[in-house]
């Protein structure tokens, strides 16, 4: 089968840095299905674990998390699928990546594909969209259940770098299962607007000093933070703008250590969201990941949550999965990068 893998770990305008390859077709293993992978979307995760490094692997490493495909053949013990299924899935960390013709997965990971969507379409939801839900509804605590009865009249939430995949599935879903008022920061005209057709309430700037722009909306401090981005940066004024026993999520990698100390005179907590957990320990609860990305198939069909497809990149090959990362490193992606089938 075809794929696109590495070797070594080079800057990506290295010719070499990604290359087409071809590979044994995999057998299932007892709860795993082969996807026929028709679309495969490109996430950051993607660009920090192919960031150059002094390593070089024995065999090619497929990258990639994220897909949209058919089921192709099943494992003696799944039941959740049949072979002919149209599916859609974020993978594991630990295991070969979707960036191939056929792909393995745990079926417990997996969800229907929405009805409604194109794979390409499809497939720029599936790890953003678990990260978002997981990050507001389990991390944070937040109720999805509707309007946040736990939460107090007027209380917001701000999300940092939310025209990106998670902000773009964040606010979406904020504004669909609470009654929270939705801050998102932005800084670009066309990043401002795409946040604003997400619903966000307001949109401020985070080039500028966040603390006062958000008390401005939210003079009774900010209850609940999805910092998705530069949150080194960012650390003082969120604890400066968060209201007491106010919440704090991240999905980044900050390069210091955060002085937490800051946190204690508000009695705010901290949480971590990685999306990679549930398949990096299966005895905890996989299974979740197909309930909800089930429910997010279910609120694209009704018309109620859209896709945060950006760009299509074109057909899966080294190129333009070069290509895609080095947009990604630039900064500057509106919604998800996607890349639909191989070429002919």
């Amino acid at each position: 089968m075809r794929a696109v893998a590495l070797y070594k770990y080079l800057p990506i305008d290295h010719p070499e840095s990604l290359v087409d390859v071809e590979l044994p077709t995999p057998t299932p293993g007892p709860r795993e299905l082969r996807v026929r992978v028709e679309a495969i979307s490109v996430n950051p995760v993607d660009v920090k674990i192919r960031a150059p490094k002094d390593k070089t692997e024995a065999e090619p490493r497929v990258l990639g998390w994220d897909a949209a495909g058919v089921v192709d053949a099943v494992g003696s013990d799944v039941t959740l699928f049949k072979p002919g299924d149209e599916v859609f899935y974020a993978g594991s960390i630990i295991k070969p990546g979707t960036n191939a013709e056929l792909h393995l997965v745990d079926e417990r990971i997996v969800g229907p594909k929405p009805t409604s969507l194109s794979f390409a379409e499809a497939a720029a939801l599936p790890l953003t969209s678990l990260t978002a839900w997981e990050l507001l509804f389990e991390r944070l605590g937040i109720d999805p259940g509707g309007p946040d009865q736990s939460a107090a009249s007027g209380d917001a939430l701000l999300i940092t770098g939310a025209a990106g995949g998670v902000g773009s599935l964040a606010i979406q879903l904020a504004k669909l299962r609470t009654d929270l008022t939705v801050i998102a920061t932005a800084s670009r005209p066309q990043s401002i607007d795409w946040c604003r057709s997400l619903g966000a309430d307001h949109v401020i700037d985070h080039t500028k000093p966040l603390a006062p722009q958000a008390l401005d909306v939210a003079p009774g401090g900010v209850r609940y933070v999805a910092s998705l981005n530069a949150t080194n940066s960012h650390f003082a004024s969120l604890v400066e703008l968060m209201a007491p026993f106010g919440r704090l999520g991240l999905i980044d990698d900050p390069k210091e250590p955060l002085d937490i100390t800051k946190m204690k005179s508000k009695s705010l907590s901290l949480h971590w969201e990685l999306m990679f957990t549930r398949s990096l320990y299966e005895q905890v609860d996989p299974i979740t990941q197909h309930r909800i990305l089930k429910e997010i198939a279910h609120m694209v069909d009704a018309g109620q949550l859209r896709t945060t497809i950006g760009n299509d990149f074109g057909p899966i090959n080294a190129a333009n999965l070069r290509r895609a990362h080095s947009a990604i490193e630039d900064g500057h992606t509106v919604g998800k990068i996607v890349l639909s089938g191989f070429p002919s």
